[in-house]
């Protein structure tokens, strides 16, 4: 593979906007592709894979380049040289490779390689609790799981289309997919492609979507008819698999305390077709008691640590913080407490996470049902997902059931 300068360029822009501006990764990547009409698709490829090669393994890179954060721009050059190396692409004639010590830099990465949180660049802090609450074996997998460029996999919108008319139309656009068994509405891309500019997208017949996220909606059990409370519905993703799932019919309410996420659920349920959709700001306590007693089904997709999805956002884990993942699990808890008051006797309630952590998961389905609200709950089952297993996202998920009052 040749280097292309413009291309490089991009890649050190882009990781220091990500490391020294502390911007979100996929939003930086999305800018970046469009700096340059002239790119194809291999450019763009070039640009998006690199950039979240480095993210992803920037502590291992950094300790064979020898570099400290903050990254001036000679050391994210040093940080790009390291992943060159080790991909065996000939370095060119230009400054900042000068000096580049290619040998050693293959000698340090056998060295560091044997060692966890080098192999898997991953802070101290948490190489220590994923093996505190996963142990060794099951831990040192997820998290060489976790460091894998995820497929892109799809949700067919029943609404409009069905699985076998979806996967001709992409045909018909150069986009090859295939089914996936034990996973109704999913297809899985068989090379990366811009699905987005596709007509089967414009015309709302398919969502991206992790096959794992896909569980969730699956695992409430709704029908059409019901009352249904998406409680932390974001940009809807969950929701409109929900309408899907309803066939449009009964009452979906999607809640959120962001407004501007609903916003972009409002857009992806035009395009979609879903017109069961109440859109509801939690902006105080009264919407969640407005609906004391009144759901059918409630889905809490709680906020979490994200620890199931470093393989979309590798970034994250030069984010988080162990403060924020005890944060995390109190809001996790209230939000069980507040928001399960919402289903009605006989009624179900789903709570998800993202997190492959017990603490976040099962612990707290366990503490929920030993509290004064819980205690009107009994638990059905739940399911975890793990990426090694799988091959897809890392989730959690528990049905449990009110009993009649």
């Amino acid at each position: 593979m040749r280097l292309h300068r413009n291309l490089c360029f991009a890649v050190i822009d882009g990781l220091h906007q990500i490391f020294n501006e502390n911007e979100y990764a996929d939003k930086v990547v999305q800018q970046l592709l469009k700096r340059d009409k002239r790119w194809g698709s291999r450019d763009r490829g070039f640009i998006a894979e690199t950039t979240y090669e480095i993210v992803r393994y920037m502590r291992l890179y950094a300790e064979i380049a020898n570099v400290k954060a903050p990254y001036n721009r000679d050391n994210l050059w040093r940080l790009f040289a390291v992943w060159a190396t080790l991909k065996g692409i000939r370095l060119p004639d230009w400054k900042y490779f000068s000096d580049t010590p290619t040998r050693k830099i293959k000698g340090r990465f056998d060295e560091l390689s044997k060692i966890r949180k080098y192999r898997e660049s991953i802070p101290d802090w948490m190489d220590h609790l994923g093996l505190k609450e996963l142990g060794e074996s099951t831990w040192t997998d997820e998290i060489a799981a976790q460091n894998k460029q995820a497929d892109v996999i799809l949700r067919v919108n029943t609404l409009k289309t069905t699985k076998k008319d979806l996967r001709l139309k992409l045909q018909s656009e150069d986009i090859e997919a295939e089914f996936l068994s034990n996973y109704p509405s999913a297809l899985k891309l068989k090379e990366r492609a811009n699905v987005f500019k596709t007509e089967a997208f414009k015309n709302g017949w398919l969502e991206v979507q992790d096959a794992s996220s896909q569980l969730v909606a699956d695992f409430l059990d709704v029908k059409p008819g019901m009352k249904v409370v998406d409680a932390c519905a974001g940009a809807g993703g969950k929701t409109l698999h929900l309408a899907s799932l309803m066939e449009n019919k009964g009452q979906i309410i999607a809640m959120d305390i962001y407004e501007s996420k609903l916003k972009k659920l409002k857009v992806r349920a035009r395009r979609n077709g879903v017109h069961n959709v109440e859109l509801k700001v939690i902006d105080s306590t009264k919407p969640i008691k407005k609906l004391h007693g009144k759901a059918d089904r409630l889905l809490i997709d709680a906020p979490c640590s994200g620890l199931g999805v470093l393989r979309r956002n590798p970034d994250a884990k030069w984010k988080l913080s162990p403060e924020f993942i005890e944060n995390i699990k109190n809001t996790q808890t209230e939000v069980l407490n507040q928001y399960s008051k919402m289903v009605k006797p006989g009624g179900n309630m789903v709570y998800a996470t993202c997190s492959i952590l017990p603490s976040e998961n099962e612990k707290q389905i366990d503490k929920f049902l030993t509290s004064e609200t819980g205690k009107a709950f009994t638990f059905v089952k739940d399911k975890k997902v793990l990426a090694h297993t799988s091959g897809y996202d890392g989730f959690y998920m528990a049905l449990l059931e009110k009993t009649n009052e």
